[in-house]
């Protein structure tokens, strides 16, 4: 099962529960929405795969950070802030930094970014991918159960690979910086199965052309008070692009916890 095939079963079956809940477009059902709220999320990261090309014209071989750096785990984390102005609408900014260093024996020659790397001799390898999003959402859906939004996401993306090895005449480097801005939809939905008990989806995301992105997560949550809640499950991050000057795909995982104040 890929991951977008995952995000939609799960999507279909957050968005179905509790359905007598709340149509979309019916007034506020009386839950109302804090005014500011504060997310702050950390985790442990490993990797499924992740595969790079630079530059992706034949010129250069491609390889497998997984086989080079192994499949982690490494700390992440992320921070939300969420300025809700109505009862309809959100704004939303994510800072979601991540970056592994790991040193590894390539099995044969690499290519890369116009340096070669010989096989069988210790490498350095820096994978860094920082993401910084600002999100508008709209409450499109709100029950007593359920409530759904929609929106989309402006996403700043600096990612760097790079690789470092010790070579007869000193230090051989290559590396690739890649400072880009990308445009996803937003996805979020919650199901309150119990009075203080909530499962949620959050995802933003797009595919098409030459890439595609996927970050989401699938939380159970439990509201300590009226400020405080906390959540755990799981995160998926997935995506790379695939043009002349990079080919680059990555299937990140995150076993996440997290704490939320608002008010």
């Amino acid at each position: 099962m890929t991951p977008r095939s995952a995000l939609l079963i799960v999507a279909l079956t957050l968005f179905g529960a509790g359905g007598a809940g709340g149509a979309a477009g019916q007034a506020p059902s009386g839950v109302p929405l804090p005014t500011l709220q504060v997310e702050l999320e950390t985790g442990a990261v490993w990797q499924s795969y992740n595969d790079v090309e630079i530059p992706n014209d034949g010129t250069a071989t491609r390889f497998s950070l997984y086989d080079l750096a192994g499949s982690g785990p490494w700390a992440g984390g992320r921070l939300y802030l969420t300025w809700n102005p109505g009862e309809r609408h959100g704004i939303r900014l994510l800072l979601a930094p991540f970056s592994l260093t790991e040193t590894g024996l390539p099995e044969d020659e690499v290519r890369f970014a116009g340096a070669t790397f010989q096989g069988g001799v210790p490498t350095e390898a820096r994978y860094t991918f920082n993401s910084y999003r600002l999100s508008y959402r709209y409450r499109l859906r709100d029950g007593d159960r359920t409530t759904a939004w929609v929106g989309f996401t402006a996403k700043v993306r600096d990612a760097v690979i790079a690789l470092e090895q010790e070579g007869a005449d000193g230090r051989i480097q290559g590396r690739k910086d890649d400072l880009g801005f990308v445009p996803l939809l937003h996805l979020a939905g919650e199901w309150r199965f119990a009075p203080e008990w909530r499962l949620a989806l959050d995802a933003d995301a797009l595919a098409g052309g030459p890439g595609r992105a996927v970050d989401a997560a699938l939380t159970v949550g439990y509201d300590l008070n009226d400020r405080w809640r906390i959540r755990s499950g799981y995160r998926t991050v997935e995506g790379g692009a695939d043009v002349t000057q990079v080919y680059t795909f990555a299937w990140l995982h995150s076993g996440v916890l997290s704490v939320e104040w608002r008010r």
